[in-house]
């Protein structure tokens, strides 16, 4: 039902954060005013969350405290040691990033690095991959290249862009060094430096903890730099760490700016009553829309290129954080927010008819930006109208096309897409993220089914060894029923797949016979 009185709606559920300028406009959500005791829960979630800034035990799971609200206003860490750990670490950002630009710090022939090799993955890859895409000039001082899988292929196509290994840094990003995606990449350039007679300690820094695997390595091999992380930093909330700030600092983008945005927002955040709360607002229309199961998911859609990564950031932040079979008793819950999106006006050729037209099974939150990167002059598409113009009016008109259709939406407004906006924007979802993680009592800090999935990955890689030794010591071609009795109490299936795997890449053995688990037989190389 359309409101009788448009403006005065807009102006009741649109809240709004001071500098950076930010609106979150509710109008088009459907939401209902939240009654006493909604507001009570909010009240109590953000007292939650005032509780974890004062140094609670967040993720009692890992024994730890969740500390990157302290990454952008030192003064509130519980502990000095932790306030001038994080000023110090920023120092050496700066130093790092300066020594550099003046060439100080540059390749064995003298000349200066020219391509930043960043490699990592999750949090440690998505979040300076989108403060890079967002914010990076045309004419950074480094170009920046991600390894963040442990997919040959990619690592080596990546690699082919680079154009001089020679003049390239490289970030290698693990808190612990264990990381197995982050350790092959790692692994990779380094065999691609010893092929070309170039040395890759002499071009190497790492961003981990103090005594973590990785800094013993760089330690061991002499790296240019160790840059700190700290326990109390989860991955996906690592963008205000070093994780974020030394890519930036690096390509030149004013990672100052950024942390002050976030700040800014934990501020308002801290401070503001729940109904004028840009963060326990966003939580709320999570809960309201999702009955507090996640019934629907959030379709995001920013309105500039150069947030086309943001759903991708918001997927990881979001969903490892809320996705929890059991809440913070120990009941099976089955919670969650699904995340999916691109950028506007792209899908709308794409999902946007689905969102119309289709099932109801979502919400959209679109991200309109203002203000067009500079022009002199702004190029006229047609009298009256430029490219942004028609960017705008698409944001305005799919928007219209859902309420149209009862397809609930809300907008984030920034006034222009710079460090302290991107900045103010990252803060507003991680802060939402600890409110309804406290709304549907979960545990927003650990990660236990991203575990599981690591030692099922490690069971495959072990069966794999047990495969290739029984293979080694069979001495003539098995078939998969004979390495299955052989190898008691692996599954058939299990092996099937590896062995399809090895074949394909003749690594170790060779089959005979066709693609068929009936009649292959396997034979070691």
């Amino acid at each position: 039902m359309q409101p009788t009185d448009p403006l005065a709606h807009y102006l009741r559920w649109s809240l709004h954060a001071g500098d950076p300028a930010l609106e979150l406009d509710l109008a088009d959500a459907g939401l209902h005013e939240p009654t006493p005791a909604d507001l009570d829960r909010l009240s109590a979630a953000l007292a939650a969350q005032r509780a974890l800034e004062a140094g609670a035990l967040a993720n009692p799971d890992e024994h730890r405290q969740v500390g990157h609200y302290w990454l952008r206003a030192p003064g509130l860490a519980p502990d000095p040691a932790y306030t001038a750990a994080i000023e110090r670490s920023w120092r050496e950002i700066e130093e790092l990033a300066a020594s550099v630009h003046r060439g100080q710090l540059c390749a064995e022939d003298g000349a200066p690095f020219r391509d930043l090799i960043l490699i990592g993955i999750g949090g440690s890859a998505l979040g300076p991959l989108l403060v890079a895409d967002a914010l990076a000039a045309a004419d950074a001082p480094l170009r920046l290249h991600v390894l963040d899988n442990t997919d040959p292929t990619g690592i080596h196509r990546a690699l082919a862009g680079v154009p001089s290994l020679a003049h390239a840094l490289v970030l290698v990003i693990s808190k612990s060094g264990g990381t197995v995606e982050t350790r092959n990449g790692m692994l990779e350039v380094a065999a691609a430096c010893a092929r070309r007679g170039l040395s890759f300690p002499a071009r190497a820094i790492a961003i981990t903890c103090a005594g973590s695997k990785l800094a013993l390595e760089a330690e061991r091999s002499g790296w240019r730099a160790i840059v700190p992380l700290w326990e109390w930093v989860g991955g996906r909330f690592s963008v205000t760490a070093a994780v974020g700030l030394a890519p930036m600092a690096l390509l030149g983008v004013d990672w100052r700016a950024l942390l002050r945005g976030a700040a800014a927002m934990d501020a308002h955040t801290r401070a503001a009553a729940p109904r004028n709360n840009l963060a326990a607002m966003l939580a709320w229309l999570w809960f309201q829309q999702g009955h507090g199961r996640g019934d629907r998911a959030m379709v995001v859609l920013p309105y500039r290129d150069g947030l086309a990564l943001f759903a991708r950031y918001l997927q990881q932040l979001i969903m490892e954080s809320l996705g929890k079979r059991l809440d913070r008793r120990g009941r099976e819950v089955d919670q969650g927010l699904t995340v999916y999106g691109n950028k506007g006006a792209t899908d709308q050729h794409a999902y946007v008819q689905q969102l119309r037209d289709g099932r109801h099974d979502f919400f959209a939150l679109f991200v309109r930006v203002l203000a067009d990167a500079p022009r002199v002059p702004p190029l006229e598409v047609e009298p009256g109208v430029t490219a942004g113009d028609c960017l705008d009016g698409f944001y305005q008109g799919t928007r219209a096309a859902l309420a149209e259709r009862g397809r609930q939406s809300a907008t984030l407004v920034l006034d222009r897409l710079d460090p302290a906006a991107l900045g103010a924007l990252i803060a507003l979802f991680e802060r939402a993220v600890g409110i309804y993680a406290e709304l549907i009592d979960v545990n927003a800090y650990h990660q236990p089914g991203v575990e599981a999935g690591k030692l099922a990955a490690r069971a495959v890689l072990d069966r794999q060894g047990r495969i290739l030794a029984a293979l080694r010591a069979a001495r003539r071609p098995l078939s998969l029923a004979e390495l299955a009795e052989q190898l008691t109490g692996d599954d058939p299936l299990a092996l099937w797949q590896i062995l399809r795997s090895l074949a394909a890449n003749s690594r170790g053995l060779r089959r005979e016979g066709p693609d068929d688990p009936d009649r292959a037989r396997f034979t070691a190389a």
